[in-house]
């Protein structure tokens, strides 16, 4: 179930990358719901999506927030 939870996670921020604030507000979510070492995978992965996307490199801070 928790590897359902990241996918899902991963489907929900690619759907909403076209608006950042969005992109955000799930990414925020995300950070409230995951295990800490899905966190680390949704990093990894978020840092590789956001190149060329600068709008979208605002939202990192919710990392920090964690």
């Amino acid at each position: 179930m928790a590897r359902a939870m990241f996918e899902y996670t991963k489907t929900v921020l690619q759907k909403v990358s076209f608006d950042p604030i969005l992109f955000c507000k799930e990414l925020e979510k995300a950070v409230k719901r995951l295990l800490p070492y899905e966190l680390d995978e949704l990093r990894i992965w978020i840092n590789y999506y956001i190149q060329g996307k600068p709008e979208l490199s605002r939202c990192l801070i919710y990392f920090n927030q964690s």
